[in-house]
This record gives structure tokens, sequence and C-alpha cells, in this order.
């Protein structure tokens, strides 16, 4: 469980040869272009998140430059995702 660099540095530090990932399918190609000798499997060969393909470096770029798509949260909603990401944060922490 961790982010995505640190998935990629446990990857590249671990004396394993071959990993399950189970997230979003682009990891693979970072994971597999930064550990040539490495295997990886995908856990669910459905797990594309279509949005996420959307992005571009300039889109977001734009997007940052112009302080557009302000994304606001109900209170009650962003309450239950703070605590599902610190949980997430301390479970990399052990």
């Amino acid at each position: 469980i961790g982010s995505t660099s640190q998935m990629c540095r446990y990857a590249r530090e671990s004396q394993a040869k071959t990993f399950i990932v189970a997230t979003e399918e682009g990891l693979l190609h970072r994971l597999r272009k930064e550990n040539p000798n490495k295997h990886f499997i995908l856990a669910y060969e459905g797990a594309v998140c279509p949005n996420m393909k959307l992005n571009t470096l300039e889109r977001i770029y734009l997007a940052l430059k112009e302080e557009k798509y302000v994304v606001t949260v109900p209170e009650p909603i962003a309450s239950k995702a703070r605590k599902a990401l610190e949980k997430m944060f301390e479970l990399t922490r052990r």
C-alpha cells in the first residue's frame, strides 16, 4: 500500500523479481521501464481510469495557472476521505 512513488521505489529496491500490481494500469509502463529485469503482473486487467487518460501535462499546467476546475467537496464526504487518506499514509509508515 502506498503512493505511486512509494510503489516505484519499493519495486526498485526490492530483491523480488515478480510483483503483482493492484493499481491503474498506467503505472505498469513506468515500472517496467525503470525495472527492465523485473516482471510486473496487473492484478486486474480492467484497471483503467479513463479520466486519468484525458490528463496531459499541458492541461494540468493550464488548469493550475488559470486556477480552473476548483473542486468543492461537502464536509461529511471530505471528512471520510481524509480518514481514508490518513489510514493509507499510516499503513505506508509501517
